[in-house]
């Protein structure tokens, strides 16, 4: 690329522009020249046949004519016509083209010259010719008497040179007006210069394209969903986020976005927002320089919320097992005591009372839920909840089989689902008199299907619709000190599961604040 060429898109646009308006104001120039040389002669032609044709039909033209002193009456009559109309001459003359008169006298008496047949013919004609005046355009008319024969001829004419002068007078005002026409686009090129230049940041056009290519692959490849929007809605949306908010293929509108996404709130920064099928974060951020315009990254937190809850469960577990260790021993130095003290009678009896309860527990939730994992998750909630006062029960209608095939929830659902219920039950009972009792049931409705059931109830005073719909939607805390913006995700996550099996979620009061979950059987 030669050097005076401009290196940036603004400069490259700007000149090819300049280049463009330079032709054509010189070539408009030009063309406005030549057509007011056409319309000067176009102009003189139809005044010079008016004129002669004029004077032709004027009676007193043919009158003078046959009185024989044509020349004395008509001379001074055709010279006050021509100093008038600024022609160059106005001939009258007889058939055979002998003058009458003339702008020189001295030229009286001579032959015309120049084409007379046609005006003989009777008609009117116009030609250039060079005659004793030089070069010029003139128009021949017959003058006819009475009876229409033709007795003379009237000839007026203007010469080029007059014309010359006359189209040279327009060049100045042609060439203003071709001159301000320039300046002013220049003044339009180097305004849009401007523009170019701070929308372009004065790239290149290769590096606007390289820039480009960077952006789509960016976009494509990129394993977090992004999406831009702006006061006219969705302005981009890259494979990711189509894949993370379920959006299909093509253009989006803003209609088609999450709840959560249409609203305009720039600033937002790690927003946990569960969809039916996934656990989303979102962060948002304005565009610099766009009053309503904000990007917004969207991550994937499904498979790590489940890690989570996988090690919550285990953690819970872990507690649970030391919160046991920890009495295990007390009670071991208890009985160590007994012994020291010769009640060793006392203490067998006080060992295998405890051993005996621990065991209860231990034996009848693995005969009636036969899920390890659910049993692990129940037996841990168990000493948590004795840990902080609370008495939990497993009802007498629990009952899940081991061998039950068409449960429809997955460990992992089960343990994600009463896990986070029982968590919001035990944070949500009353204090005064702090219950959580817990039921877990399998039953057929009729012959054909099963129905899976879990029910956790709490002594605490419940949620009203609203809350517990937008706890369903987004997340809600009951927790006390914890402010309305801050929603937890338990119930939206069981929520979640829930819809995804076709199941149903309700929450009622009635001897406590009981939430049921109910989720059909699995169709193969």
């Amino acid at each position: 690329m030669r050097t005076w060429w401009p290196r940036s898109l603004a400069g490259q646009a700007i000149a090819l522009q300049i280049a463009v308006i330079v032709v054509v104001v010189l070539v408009g120039s030009v063309l406005a020249l030549l057509d007011a040389r056409r319309d000067g002669d176009s102009a003189a032609r139809q005044q010079v046949v008016s004129i002669a044709t004029a004077l032709a039909d004027s009676p007193s033209t043919a009158q003078a004519i046959e009185s024989g002193r044509a020349t004395q009456i008509l001379q001074p009559v055709t010279e006050a016509v021509r100093t008038n109309t600024e022609i160059a001459f106005i001939t009258i003359m007889s058939p055979d083209g002998t003058r009458f008169t003339h702008t020189d006298p001295s030229q009286i008496g001579g032959h015309y010259l120049g084409t007379i047949e046609p005006a003989l013919r009777g008609d009117t004609f116009s030609e250039v010719y060079t005659g004793t005046l030089g070069p010029s355009i003139r128009a021949i008319v017959p003058v006819r008497d009475s009876t229409g024969r033709v007795i003379g001829l009237v000839s007026a004419g203007i010469t080029q040179q007059t014309l010359v002068q006359r189209w040279r007078d327009q060049w100045p005002t042609i060439a203003s007006v071709g001159l301000a026409a320039l300046g002013l686009s220049l003044i339009g090129v180097w305004a849009i210069r401007r523009r170019l230049l701070r929308q372009t940041h004065g790239l290149r056009p290769d590096e606007l394209r390289v820039m480009y290519e960077h952006h789509d692959a960016i976009l494509h490849s990129v394993s977090e969903g992004l999406v831009v929007l702006d006061r006219d809605g969705v302005v981009l949306v890259n494979d990711e986020a189509r894949r993370l908010l379920g959006l299909t293929p093509g253009p989006v509108t803003q209609a088609e976005l999450p709840e959560f996404l249409r609203a305009y709130a720039p600033g937002a920064r790690d927003e946990v927002h569960v969809t039916d099928d996934r656990v989303l974060v979102v962060n948002r951020s304005r565009v610099a320089d766009s009053a309503h315009s904000e990007v917004v990254t969207v991550r994937d937190r499904t498979e790590l919320q489940g890690a989570l809850g996988e090690l919550s469960s285990l953690q819970i577990l872990t507690d649970s097992l030391r919160a046991q260790a920890h009495e295990a021993a007390n009670k071991l130095h208890t009985v160590i005591t007994m012994v020291e003290m010769g009640r060793p009678d006392d203490a067998v009896r006080f060992a295998t009372d405890e051993l005996a309860l621990s065991q209860r527990l231990v034996d009848r939730l693995s005969h009636d839920v036969g899920d390890p994992a659910l049993v692990a998750l129940l037996l841990g909630k168990t000493a948590q909840a004795d840990e902080r006062g609370i008495a939990l029960t497993i009802t007498e209608e629990t009952h899940l089989p081991s061998d039950a095939d068409d449960v429809p929830l997955s460990a992992q659902e089960m343990i994600t689902v009463l896990g986070n219920l029982i968590d919001n039950a035990m944070d949500a009972c009353d204090r005064a008199d702090p219950w959580v009792e817990v039921t877990i049931s399998l039953h057929a409705e009729d012959l054909r299907s099963a129905e899976l059931l879990l029910r956790v109830a709490d002594s605490g005073a419940g949620m009203d619709g609203d809350a517990f719909e937008r706890a369903m939607q987004r997340g809600y805390s009951t927790k006390s000190g914890v402010e309305p913006e801050q929603h937890g995700l338990g119930l939206a996550l069981v929520a979640q599961v829930v819809r995804r099996h076709g199941g149903t979620l309700t929450a009622d009061v009635t001897y406590g604040s009981v939430v049921t979950v109910t989720v059909p059987e699995r169709v193969e």
